[in-house]
Formats: C-alpha cells, structure tokens, sequence
C-alpha cells in the first residue's frame, strides 16, 4: 500500500471501500486530512472489559466482550425490543435494546461485540439493558485490558460514530509524520502548548480527560490564529494604500458645528476627535462607529463627510434599506439647507433618467455627498475623487459588498456605523481590522423608556393605553412578525392586524399599514405620513427595525415578540423614546422555550445595548450571531468564542506580531502558516500576493 499523505483520499485507506468512502465524504470526509481533522465531540468512559463469567448481576457498571450467539427481534407488544446473547469462554449473557430496531443491520449472528452498561438479573438470567456498545470490527485495534475514553464522532444516518473510529484509529499512529509543526518548540514553551501533531493525536485518544483540554486549547488557537491572520492581512492591506488626508481647521470646525442645531455630546465629540486623528493622516482610517439607537452617529459620520468637502474630495454614505438611505437623504437636506453641499439620493428603484443625472454629476464631480443603498456599488458608478465611506449597519452587509465600496476610489477613509453594539467577541473577529469608537451616551432631553411584558390576554389594556398616547397628541408603533396570515404559523399578520385596528378599537385614529412587501412609493408615503403627524399609529412589519426616527412615537407594542431575537427587539424598540417624553415597549408574548423567557426578560431588566448584546451572544452562541461565512472568515469547528475569548486575545496578538514582522508571510518559518491562511480563506480576501 503506498504511503498516505494528508491530501490522500479516504478511499486509499486500508478496509474502506467505494461505499464506505462515499458515506465519509457525505461527512465533508474526502481526505487524510479531513478525517483527522474530524474530531470527537465528547467522550464516554468504557471500563476495562472483564470475563462475562464473573459477572454477579449487580455491577453499577461493567465492560464484557464477546462474539454475538444469537438475536432476536420483538417488533411488536407493548415494548418493542432487539436482544444478541454475546459469550466468551467464561459464559454468556443477554444484551436488550428496547426501541432498538435500527440494530437488526449491523449487529448479526458472530459479530464481535464489546457492551457497557449497568448489570442486573431478570428472570435468572445476567442481562445488560441499552447499554452503550461498540463493534469490534478489527481486535487488534481495539484494547479492553484497561479503561478507555471512547471517542463520540459526529456521524450521519449511514456512518456511526463506531464505524467513523474505526478509520481513524487505521491512520492515528501516523499523525507525528502526517500532520505538519507550524511552531518551533520555544514558541510553544512560551504559550505552553503542546505540538501540533501531538494535540491531533490526543483530540482523538486523550491519555485522561486533562491531556484532551491541552490538545483542545492548542486546536482552538491555531484556528483562532488563522483567523486572525486573515484579518491582520487585511488590515496590513488597507493601511498600506495612500490615501488623501483630510485635515481639519479651527475655522472648519466651526463651520461644520454651525450646521447642526445643537451641541454635540462629550461622546460626539470624543468619537468625531479619533475620525479627525485618523482622516489627517496619507492613509486610509478603517473605524468601527458604534453607539446605541438614538446616539447621534449619523451627526458624528456628517461632519466627517463634510471635512472631506471641505477639502475638495466626495463622501458615500450607504445603507442596507431604501428607508434608511432615505431618512439619511432627508436628515442631510435639513441640517445642510441653505449651503452650496450638492446631495444625491441613489437607489435600486429610479427612473433612468435620474439615475444616469445622478452618475454623470458623481463621476464629473458634481455632487459632493452620495446617499444610497447597495446601488451605490453596482459597476456603473464612479466616483471624481472619492475621499471618505461611510456604511451604516455593516453587519447587514458580506465582505464582497464592503470590498466593492472600498474599491469606488482612490483608497477612501472608511467609516461603519452600527446600533447593534458590539460584543467584545465579534469586535475581534468579523469587526477585527477595524479601530473602534463608541458613542455611550444619549444626547441630553431623552426621556425614559419603560419596557414590560404581558400576555395576549391583556391586549385589551394594552390599547386603552395605546389610545391615551394617541390622544395626548404622541404616535405608537404595532410590530408584527408576518405580512400576510400563514397556514403552518398561528401568528397574527401585519395585514390582518390592520383590517381588526382599523375597523375596532382603533377605528376613531388615523392608521397606516407599512411593510416590505409594498411598492416604495407607498411605504415612503406611509412614513411620510408617520413623521409628519398625520398617521397616529403604523401597523408595521420589521421594516421599520431600523431607519425611523419619529420623535413623538411613545409607544411600541410588538405582538408574537418571542418570536424575534433579542438584537432586533432591541432595534425595534429604540424606535420609541427619541423625544423628551417617556416611551414605553410593550412585548405581547407567550414564551414556551427557556431561551425566549430568558430573551424576554433581558429587554424588561436593561435599556443598555451592550449588556443586551453580550447576552444574546450568550443565548444564540457565536455561531448564529458571527456569521462568519457572510464576512468572508473561516468557520470554527473547535474554538468556542465566548469561552475562549482570552485565547482569542491571545491569537490577535501573535497574528498582528507575526504580519508585521513578515507582512506577506513569506519567511521560511511562516511556509506552512501561509498555506493554511491560503487555504482558511480560499481566495476569498485575496490576503497575500500570488496565492
């Protein structure tokens, strides 16, 4: 047999055949390399195996092993069951599997068999019931003389965890020649890890329980490092382009406060002093905006966007809704009505002829500041001279779109907003090449808002409150997490609940019916409405999760809201409170799962976005929140972001260490680093130069 390498398909290994082979690439199993890399997701404990004839049918636990004498299947009675009698030299004892029909395939008359499990008599007779077992499909490769961590693979229908085991242990004694060293041994004495092939090796047989942690914690970190050496790379990218610096002046400072109606708050001015540092200097800022709902960001981004005209050059500003793009647009006009600032709107749905005014006056330099959505990086837009970028909820868009932007001009300073804070977690990872501002503080004047959870029952009161708003001259909200009624979901609709409003309880006010389905001459319409005064209650979908910003509106009431995650609720509910009256949320809900009684009462006890963040990393887990497919960054299969958050750090800091000391990774000691990034990102972020 020819000498395996990691790249060798699983075919090659010796007793996997076509079908089995075909089974483990169904797994993402196609190679050496994948197998060993398929780790176990727990262990379970199986005892040295003793004779079956010293059994004394009262062993709490006990291993026995032997060849399978006969089987018999009861499919049918109260409790059906599938039954072997395995026996060794030393007698034999009965195996039941109630529920244990799948079995009538795999385990058959001179099987081999190993079982553990607790022992008792039934009718005379030793028996063990649904206990753990493994076949034994090779004895050389299996040891009962002493107790074993048995590995637990993850598996599919067709492949058990057994059968998954069974390949692995053909090609562990070869992981010290197969998998590479990325590290010297200095470096790991300093971190105090073990080698790479050694913590393979143990991640599939641990010595005891403490060895698996070591090999866990150094297969945490080499995944968390490449991660971060992808985002150390980008960073070392972006920086290294020259970029126009924009400096500030006494005399335009003051010209651009004059423009805003108010002061800024000390955390405005704390955010726009780090943009300004940043956007003076020939390279391009990379800065992460983030600040709750109602915190004044777009004030922070404007003046940023105006130092740029200041200097001569153009900003984009770009959204993810054309509600949003359009309430930008909007807020921009007013605050610079009256200046020479030329503004555009761009968005998907234009007339032709506007579209292509808005293109020849941008690339002719014509119009200083763009406002738009994703249309703003479709291939017919150019820019004259492109000095700064502005994207409000990055999260809300891939890598692909971020690179797009970037690439509209002559490397543009770079801005994000975002009113989803941030868990320290993701501000290392999907955020990590980016510096970070935060804005902590509301601007004086806000009222409180109250946040309380009822039933569907109460709704009844609910509205009389809502009607007392609505009569003392504010607006309120209805959310609803459909549009149109579904057969398979019990859940009130946006639509529906508009028809029941309007023509009851809510029939003497004036009501609109806004979502995402409707054309966007109506949804503006309806908005228009809304701001204006004119609508005293939207009926909404989650449309209006971002983008409205109604200072009169006191009173949200989300129906069904155990059926939203907790980052949205929160959205959602800073879209009331932007006055200086009190505001109140109201959750009309019917948890029925831990997780949306726990989401539920997090939004009642806090008002703080962090805090909210931080806790729906922990419910959701980094894996629903993280999203790192959309960012372009490698999955994690082994590393856990929150309860590896200090190895992360740890990571961070010797991938940035490592870039700048070798920025293209091209040392002779960074080979095999570079090799994983490469493959990690698969030509994704176009990291290093011919990879």
């Amino acid at each position: 047999m020819a000498l395996l390498e990691l790249t060798t398909d699983v075919s090659s290994i010796k007793g996997v055949g076509p079908a089995w082979a075909r089974k483990l690439t169904e797994l993402g199993i196609k190679t050496v390399e994948d197998l060993l890399l398929h780790f176990p997701f727990r262990f379970d404990l199986r005892k040295q195996a003793q004779p079956i004839g010293s059994l004394l049918g009262t062993e709490a636990s006990a291993t026995v092993a032997g060849q399978v004498l006969s089987v018999k299947e009861n499919r049918f009675g109260r409790r059906p069951f599938f039954q072997a009698e395995i026996g060794d030299e030393t007698g034999s004892v009965l195996i039941k599997w109630f529920g244990g029909g799948y079995l009538r395939d795999k385990i058959n008359r001179d099987t081999q068999l190993a079982v553990s499990g607790k022992v008792n008599v039934y009718r005379k007779q030793l028996q063990f019931v649904n206990p753990q077992f493994q076949i034994l499909y090779a004895s050389s490769e299996t040891d009962l003389q002493r107790d074993e961590l048995m590995p637990v693979y993850p598996a599919g229908r067709q492949l058990s965890s057994r059968m998954i085991g069974s390949v692995v242990k053909r090609v562990l004694d070869q992981t010290e020649r197969l998998i590479p060293r990325w590290f010297d041994a200095e470096y790991l004495e300093q971190r105090g890890m073990m080698s790479r092939p050694a913590a393979v090796g143990a991640m599939h047989k641990p010595e005891e329980r403490d060895h698996w942690a070591q090999a866990r914690r150094r297969i945490a970190y080499d995944e968390c490092l490449i991660m971060q050496l992808g985002i150390a790379l980008m960073r070392m990218r972006q920086i290294s382009r020259p970029a126009h610096p924009l400096a500030n002046s006494e005399l335009i400072d003051q010209r651009i406060r004059a423009r805003f109606p108010f002061p800024l708050t000390e955390a405005q001015d704390r955010a726009v002093a780090e943009i300004v540092a940043d956007i003076a200097r020939d390279r391009p800022m990379n800065r992460l905006l983030q600040g709750d709902v109602g915190s004044g960001k777009t004030v922070v981004a404007l003046y940023a966007a105006l130092l740029a005209i200041a200097r001569g050059k153009q900003a984009a500003i770009m959204a993810p809704t054309e509600i949003l793009a359009t309430q930008h647009y909007n807020k921009i006009c007013d605050y610079l009505e009256g200046s020479r600032v030329r503004i555009a709107l761009l968005v998907g749905r234009q007339k032709p002829a506007e579209r292509q005014e808005i293109l020849e006056g941008l690339a002719a330099g014509e119009i200083d500041i763009v406002v738009g959505t994703h249309a703003l990086i479709s291939d017919g837009v150019k820019f004259s001279d492109l000095a700064l970028v502005v994207v409000d909820e990055q999260h809300r868009f891939g890598v692909t779109q971020r690179t797009s932007i970037r690439g509209k001009g002559f490397a543009p300073h770079y801005l994000v907003m975002t009113a989803t804070p941030i868990p320290r977690t993701l501000g290392l990872t999907v955020f990590g090449d980016l510096d970070v501002s935060v804005i902590d503080a509301l601007p004086p004047g806000r009222g409180e808002t109250e946040t309380m959870c009822v039933s569907h029952e109460q709704m009844p009161k609910v509205l009389e409150s809502v009607k007392k708003e609505l009569d003392a001259g504010r607006q309120a909200y209805f959310i609803y997490p459909l549009v149109n009624p579904s057969p398979e979901l019990e859940l009130t609709a946006a639509e529906d609940a508009y028809r029941d409003l309007a023509g009851g309880p809510l029939k003497d006010y004036k009501l609109a019916l806004i979502h995402g389905q409707m054309k966007p001459t109506d949804k503006n319409a309806a908005m228009a409405g809304f701001r204006q005064g004119e609508i005293q209650a939207l009926i909404a979908s989650v449309v209006v999760e971002v983008g409205l910003d109604v200072p009169s509106a006191s009173v949200m009431v989300i129906t069904h809201a155990e059926r939203f995650g907790l980052a949205q609720l929160h959205q959602l509910r800073g879209r009331v409170g932007r006055g200086s009256d009190d505001a109140v949320c109201i959750l009309v809900a019917s948890p029925t799962t831990e997780d949306a009684k726990r989401r539920l009462k997090v939004l009642v006890d806090t008002n703080d976005g962090f805090q909210v963040a931080e806790e729906d990393l922990r419910i959701r887990g980094p894996g629903e929140i993280f999203g790192t497919r959309q960012h372009g960054l490698p999955e994690l299969k082994v590393a856990d972001l929150i309860e590896d958050f200090e190895l992360l750090r740890l990571a961070r800091r010797d991938a940035f260490a490592i870039v700048r000391e070798d920025p293209g990774l091209n040392a002779p000691h960074h080979q095999q680093l570079r090799r994983e990034v490469v493959k990690a990102y698969a030509g994704k972020l176009n990291l290093l130069s011919g990879a």
